[in-house]
């Protein structure tokens, strides 16, 4: 099965929630007027696209359809499809050379709450960059749960990579600082860096992350050259709590969604692309070690609209 298949497929839920629906209002319809885009509205609403995102793709639509004297319904699936696309923010378009890197060591921290599949992620990109012929290196700075890390030494196994980690327990930052070290010593080409998904308060999270990216900085000035947040698209509008929460404290560069194949609400895709202003990177769409998928929003978009 190829890439756009499994895309696809993994999409097919909300694919049905949102095709299907628009599909119906069309055929019930034959004009599009005020009450269309009403309803039309209310699907991308129900998909979890949100309502500052749903109005800018609406309001756009009504411009269009006026300037450009579109009438008939049957005609709005391609502004549509050009509408969506317009709210992913430049950066997650095709990425021409997925899993390349310009400067060596290339630091990752990998950021999110507990159960969104933060770990699962990290295995699967680290897959990624050593198929791309890269010496990787995991930090398992996640030091507050035992299962954290075997579920990590599992993934290292599968991916033929290298992983440093401490006793639980352990100061995390101590875990990164020894990981740059060891990296930086033995000539890594990429670190990967877990982070813990839940501390005693949200504050004292906020903060270990804020310190990871000092270590780090004190070793590497530069780095981290990317901060990737995990989210679960299951979790619908949480996911834009978490990114505002994420983004203040270490500075998120970018988003790995997973679990898509999972729900019906989607749309959340739109939603933090668009009110955030944070690219989507990767997108999960399945359990297997190669369902980590590089975002392009010409594909996303097509597998949500075409039949």
């Amino acid at each position: 099965m190829g890439l756009f298949d499994r895309l696809k497929q993994g999409l097919q839920k909300t694919h049905e929630n949102i095709f299907n629906k628009i599909d119906r209002l069309v055929n019930a319809k034959s004009e599009i007027d005020d009450e269309f885009l009403e309803n039309l509205e209310e699907i991308l609403l129900g998909s979890d696209v949100g309502i500052t995102t749903a109005e800018k793709i609406i309001n756009n639509l009504k411009s269009r359809v006026s300037e450009e004297k579109y009438e008939r319904t049957e005609q709005l699936s391609s502004i549509l499809r050009d509408e969506l696309k317009k709210v992913f923010i430049s950066g997650n378009g095709q990425v021409i050379e997925p899993f390349k890197i310009t400067n060596k060591p290339h630091v990752i921290v990998v950021v999110g709450v507990n159960g969104v599949g933060k770990t699962t992620s990290i295995g699967k990109l680290a897959y990624n960059y050593k198929n791309a012929g890269y010496k990787v290196l995991i930090g398992a700075a996640d030091t507050f749960r035992a299962a954290a890390n075997e579920q990590l030494e599992m993934w290292v196994k599968r991916s033929g990579t290298e992983i440093i980690q401490l006793t639980q327990g352990s100061d995390p930052s101590a875990v990164v600082y020894k990981t740059i070290q060891s990296g930086i010593a033995k000539a890594y080409d990429v670190i990967i860096i877990d982070t813990a998904g839940r501390l005693h308060t949200k504050i004292n999270l906020m903060e270990e992350l804020s310190k990871i990216r000092r270590v780090i900085q004190k070793q590497l000035p530069d780095a981290p050259n990317e901060v990737l947040l995990v989210i679960d698209a299951t979790t619908g509008q949480n996911g834009m709590v978490q990114a505002r929460e994420f983004s203040s404290a270490i500075g998120v560069t970018g988003l790995i969604l997973t679990k898509l194949d999972g729900t019906a609400k989607g749309g959340i895709v739109l939603k933090i692309s668009s009110e955030m202003k944070i690219p989507v990177k990767y997108i999960g769409v399945g359990e297997q070690i190669d369902d980590l998928q590089v975002f392009d929003k010409e594909s996303f978009v097509r597998a949500l609209l075409e039949d």
